[in-house]
């Protein structure tokens, strides 16, 4: 996987819209736990990449400091073979002096070859630094963005489980509603009361019954009254 691909997936998924994606969801539990599965995934891979790159950055960072220790020995090599020349040469050793200041040119010629590679290797150290610079940043925000994915999954787990648990409270006060007109306790008490006015009812059909009888008594006594005042006054004749 190259850099560029790296920086491109960890910046993707870390500017990922994570409400967005559940408003879309059919399912937003089963599609966070995907989310879930495949955050860990990328950030594993990535991070392998991001340490290989950032490997690779120490390397040329550390033969950068080379070239640059090397091109300092160099330099003090060219000169102490120059001073050496020097000397020889003002001791009339002509012929000496010139191998070491053909000594001094070897040194110079090596430190320039060291700093040559040491300002070509600048330009890329300080690419190679920015892009490990975002790979970091860019992890981060994507350990940042599963932390939020984790929550969001328990969150609405939660939300779950409490709403499955209203409802199971629910149905239990509504089998229990005495108000209900459907539930067993109302038919029952409708029951009892039809018992109780038919009850009523037969105590007030028996007490009309007795106050006709004594009616009726009442009838025969005044018939009684009226044959014994008639058999009075036939006696008075």
């Amino acid at each position: 996987m190259s850099k560029q691909t790296i920086l491109g997936r960890v910046t993707q998924l870390a500017k990922a819209n994570i409400n967005a994606l559940l408003d879309q969801a059919e399912d937003p539990q089963k599609m966070l736990d995907q989310l879930i599965r495949d955050y860990t995934a990328n950030i594993a891979e990535a991070e392998q990449a991001v340490a290989a790159t950032i490997g690779n950055l120490r390397l040329m960072e550390q033969d950068h400091v080379e070239d640059i220790e090397a091109a300092r020995e160099w330099g003090g090599k060219a000169l102490a073979a120059s001073r050496k020349a020097d000397e020889l040469r003002a001791g009339g050793s002509g012929p000496e002096a010139d191998t070491f200041d053909n000594l001094a040119k070897v040194a110079l010629g090596r430190q320039l070859q060291s700093e040559k590679e040491a300002r070509t290797a600048e330009p890329t150290i300080a690419a190679q630094t920015e892009v490990v610079d975002k790979l970091k940043a860019g992890l981060d925000q994507m350990k940042a963005k599963l932390s939020e994915l984790k929550a969001k999954r328990d969150e609405l787990v939660a939300r779950a489980k409490s709403a499955q648990a209203q409802n199971r409270m629910m149905d239990a006060v509504k089998s229990i509603d005495v108000l209900d007109p459907t539930s067993e306790l109302s038919r029952f008490e409708d029951k009892v009361r039809r018992e109780e006015a038919r009850a009523l009812g037969k105590q007030e059909l028996a007490a009309s019954s007795l106050d006709a009888q004594f009616e009726e008594l009442d009838a025969l006594g005044d018939s009684a009254e009226v044959e014994a005042r008639l058999a009075a006054l036939k006696t008075t004749k």
